[in-house]
């Protein structure tokens, strides 16, 4: 039982670190080209008030919609054609943390 409970939280836990580097793949493949720099007035990485702003004043649900529809000089889906509302949520979510 011990050994099946391990096994389980370490696959968990192996899951979670596949998803995060997948996640940051996505990124470094779609969202880094302009965010990373702060390019035509994107927000930047790691810049958590200017994404803390953007969260308070409009909602997640808009940052989500701007990203899939486009909103000035970001395209629409943002360069990830294959994003879910989910995915561009966890991408949010990543960009507004603080960079460690």
């Amino acid at each position: 039982m011990k050994k099946s409970l391990v096994a389980l939280l370490f696959s968990a836990g192996l899951m979670s670190f596949v998803q995060a580097d997948a996640l940051e793949d996505r990124y470094n493949r779609t969202c880094a080209v302009c965010h990373a720099s702060g390019a035509a007035g994107a927000p930047r990485t790691g810049d958590v008030d200017a994404w803390n702003k953007r969260l308070e004043e409009k909602g997640m649900d808009t940052l989500v919609a701007n990203a899939k529809n486009g909103i000035k000089a970001m395209p629409p889906k943002g360069m990830c054609f294959d994003c879910s509302d989910e995915d561009f949520k966890a991408l949010i979510e990543l960009m507004a943390k603080p960079k460690s």
